[in-house]
């Protein structure tokens, strides 16, 4: 999201003392609805104390996730309190460190297992059943075609006399 290595168009966010938000690439005022909608549209930015110069984008994350908690109107946080409990607890463990990284890499692996089944969901709903059944019925005919045996029927005197009528004007 923030990742100082990915400089491209990040978006630099001033924090006043007032605690108004300034967008300096749009020139105006951000809500944190509005960091939010950033972030889920996957747009790079960073909130810099206007004081002291202070990267503080992590603390504004933490405060769009504790408004989304405190105020997710389905009634079901993201985090339990069991949850937030035992994570609190490994703040200061010698494991923090590994627990951050498990917990960012699972999140990525949940993430790529769920681009991959929108995928495959979509593909699902992309097709056509009429197309199907087409495919299927010519499917079934081409079976049906290699499985009859085709007679070589013998040419009816009407026919012969046909063919020997346009052989004959072709000729002349």
């Amino acid at each position: 999201m923030t990742n100082p290595e990915d400089n491209s168009e990040l978006r630099i966010i001033k924090k006043y003392p007032n605690r108004r938000l300034y967008d300096t690439t749009q020139s105006a005022y951000i809500t944190l609805e509005g960091v939010r909608e950033m972030i889920v549209s996957h747009e790079q930015f960073q909130v810099i104390d206007s004081k002291t110069g202070k990267d503080i984008t992590r603390t504004i994350l933490l405060q769009i996730i504790g408004e989304q908690e405190a105020s997710n109107g389905t009634g079901n946080p993201l985090f339990s309190n069991v949850f937030l409990e035992q994570l609190i607890r490994f703040y200061g463990n010698s494991l923090q460190g590994l627990l951050s990284e498990y917990l960012e890499k699972s999140l990525q692996s949940f993430m790529q297992q769920q681009d991959v089944l929108r995928k495959q969901m979509q593909n699902v709903m992309d097709v056509n059943p009429m197309n199907i059944m087409s495919q299927m019925a010519q499917s079934n005919m081409s079976q049906w075609e290699t499985m009859m045996p085709r007679s070589k029927a013998k040419p009816t005197e009407p026919e012969i006399a046909d063919q020997a009528a346009k052989k004959s004007q072709g000729q002349s």
